[in-house]
């Protein structure tokens, strides 16, 4: 049976879409870390599936490219929302994904916009393993973690380039303190309004850029009074937009372009556990 997929990528973070609406869902976590694979596969940091949805427009589900399911990616979202926009002929939609609904735009100058839900500050929320102040956690550099339907832990630096994110990533991202893992942040601070930021994500790469993270590094810097409430969040990939007001949704908005699309023969890929 063939697999029909769509890739694309925001700002260089790359992701694929499989429409599985009207059919039954081809996707596991085994087929997912397959597909994931640079080298024998596709090649992505996520993988969204569309699937159909009673009270929103699709459903979304994401798979990281280690073959491990999360709740929502930023640039992922995006990508589906640009696609069935167009299919539909449409300038907003509505996705049903396991963060909740999740309303996308198309903005005047192109650009998606998502409403990424609120963020989460509870230690549990995020998760932490045991009781903490999440705008300082009991870790060398005192990050700050939250939580948007992933976790995040942000470090604020004075000189990015010092920072070796291939060593210092993993062993953050594997720290006890998170049962679950995490995705790393590290942010200069341009100005009030401008941040560099590079990322160790969670499940083990340096990606071009990333949705999530955007939203979680902005955050938890509009949250220890570093940035204004709209802050331009510059990945190695390129830039995206975030707003918070520091109370109800995060909005997130950046460009999405398609790359190519295919499809792959399942009968003919054998899976390992």
């Amino acid at each position: 049976m063939p697999l029909t997929f769509h890739k694309m990528h925001a700002n260089g973070d790359d992701f694929i879409l499989v429409d599985a609406r009207n059919t039954a869902n081809p996707i596991t976590g085994h087929l997912a870390r397959y597909l994931g694979d640079r080298h024998r596969g596709i090649g992505f940091n996520q993988l969204a599936v569309v699937l159909d949805c009673e009270d929103a427009d699709a459903r979304v589900e994401f798979w990281n490219a280690d073959g491990t399911a999360l709740d929502v990616c930023g640039s992922a979202t995006r990508g589906a929302a640009d696609r069935l926009m167009r299919e539909a002929s449409r300038t907003s939609i509505t996705l049903r994904t396991r963060r909740g609904l999740l309303t996308c735009k198309r903005t005047v100058s192109g650009t998606i916009s998502v409403d990424m839900g609120k963020p989460l500050f509870g230690w549990s929320d995020v998760p932490l393993a045991r009781e903490h102040d999440t705008l300082a956690l009991p870790l060398p550099g005192e990050p700050a973690a939250c939580s948007m339907g992933n976790p995040h832990c942000t470090y604020f630096v004075d000189n990015l380039s010092t920072v070796d994110v291939a060593t210092l990533g993993p062993s953050l991202e594997t720290d006890p303190l998170f049962p679950q893992r995490t995705n790393v942040h590290f942010v200069q601070i341009i100005d009030r309004q401008h941040i560099r930021l590079r990322i160790w994500e969670r499940g083990g790469a340096i990606p071009l850029g990333s949705g999530s993270c955007s939203c979680g590094a902005a955050v938890n810097g509009i949250r220890r009074g570093l940035l204004d409430n709209i802050v331009e969040v510059e990945c190695d990939g390129g830039p995206v937009t975030v707003r918070w007001d520091g109370q109800g949704s995060v909005w997130l908005s950046g460009p999405v372009e398609p790359s190519f699309s295919g499809t792959i023969a399942l009968d003919s890929i054998t899976l390992s556990g």
